[in-house]
């Protein structure tokens, strides 16, 4: 079984306004971001599934051009090769997590140990 300490994991700035700690499993690539009032991650695509989890705060988020605002409790799921954007409404935290694993410019992940 392996654990993963966030904690300690490096804090990147891939973006401004968003924060995020990444670290890989055999399969899956996981970022617990903070993100600011304000930030935008522009619209893009990728081979890789993507699942947004809002912890705290608010974001809004369009896939393959629906919108929709995303709370505590909600959940968004990018189909792999999909355009999508996000906007924060305002500060907070979340998950994202990538299927399969991602490989990210700037992206200091580590293996679970």
């Amino acid at each position: 079984m392996a654990f993963v300490e966030i904690g300690t994991l490096p804090v990147v700035e891939r973006l401004p306004g968003w924060r995020g700690r990444y670290f890989d499993s055999a399969n899956m690539t996981f970022a617990h971001y903070e993100f600011d009032a304000g930030a935008t991650i522009h619209e893009h695509s990728h081979p890789e599934e993507e699942v947004y989890e809002v912890i705290e705060g608010e974001l809004e988020i369009t896939i393959g051009g629906e919108t929709q605002r995303l709370v505590p409790g909600r959940v968004g799921i990018v189909p792999p090769d999909t355009l999508h954007s996000v906007k924060a409404i305002s500060n907070g935290r979340l998950i994202v997590v990538d299927y399969p694993v991602r490989t990210l410019s700037g992206h200091l992940s580590r293996q679970a140990e």
